[in-house]
């Protein structure tokens, strides 16, 4: 088992090491240690069925169970641990999953409840060759990269996290559009958090739609946070994991912006994912 590293700032993959059986304490604490350092691994051309993929997944904290989804459904009533993200419909046209096969635009997950989930990991059951890749960046450089007149106009100010719509910008079930973001509902955040095992100060900003800092008038709010998500998603600051079938990529949630490219809705993406429960509040 090692940990070979991106050429990126983040990212890197784990070999010689088969997930599907029970992992002793120095592989947990390995894949922690490289998880700190590089934020985003991946496990390829693993073998895991749904139990395997949440005994996996345990051994990184408490499972929180998936968002609600545009449909009001459970995608596996026999595994509320696991959230769906697929293309794909049944015989009669409902969908198995959810994100449908279009764009997934830069954010975090969760971000809009008191507690965000501390991290995701998603298996890859079937993927379009060479199309809906994900990528990833790295708030914790965004933020030391970050000028300082923006790091002192972001000072102790407070974000909005919208809690109405998915990644994919689809309204979830049972709420209402807003017209004014300062309107949104979700979450308060600080837009500047604390990693808590390393010490690294890191840009928090969830979703660019819908968002607003707190106590600015409307059109300042929109300006700055254009600038900052201009600034945090530079490529630079990121990482793109290519997806193969067997693939298994765990994030820090708080710690990474992630989004997904669109792909041919003719072809299948199934993928499963589990999301490793908050451990603790949000601190600057």
């Amino acid at each position: 088992m090692k940990l070979i590293n991106s050429n990126k700032s983040l990212g890197g993959e784990i070999v010689d090491l088969d997930i599907s059986n029970k992992l002793t304490q120095y592989q947990i604490n390995f894949i922690n240690q490289s998880w700190d350092e590089r934020l985003v691994l991946v496990f390829k051309k693993q073998n895991l069925d749904d139990h395997k993929l949440i005994n996996f997944s345990k051994y990184f904290g408490e499972l929180d169970p998936p968002g609600p989804n545009p449909y009001g459904i459970t995608f596996l009533p026999e595994f509320p641990e696991i959230n769906v993200i697929s293309n794909v419909k049944n015989e009669q046209g409902t969908p198995i999953g959810n994100l449908g096969d279009g764009e997934a635009v830069w954010h975090a997950d969760m971000t809009y409840q008191e507690l965000p989930p501390k991290a995701g990991i998603l298996y890859a059951l079937e993927v379009p060759e060479n199309q809906g890749n994900t990528h990833f960046a790295n708030m914790a450089l965004a933020y030391s990269e970050l000028p300082n007149r923006l790091k002192e106009k972001i000072d102790g100010k407070i974000l909005i996290h919208d809690s109405a719509h998915n990644s994919a910008g689809m309204l979830r079930k049972g709420y209402e559009e807003v017209e004014n973001p300062s309107d949104t509902p979700g979450a308060r955040h600080p837009i500047v958090i604390r990693d808590k095992n390393t010490n690294k100060k890191l840009l928090f900003l969830g979703r660019r739609p819908h968002a607003y800092i707190i106590g600015l008038e409307l059109e300042e709010s929109e300006d700055l946070l254009n600038e900052i998500w201009e600034h945090a998603t530079q490529d630079k600051f990121t990482w793109t994991q290519q997806w193969g079938k067997g693939d298994l990529l765990m994030w820090k949630n708080l710690n990474v912006l992630h989004k997904r490219d669109a792909f041919d809705p003719k072809t299948r993406r199934v993928m499963h994912r589990t999301q490793i429960k908050g451990e603790m509040e949000i601190t600057v």
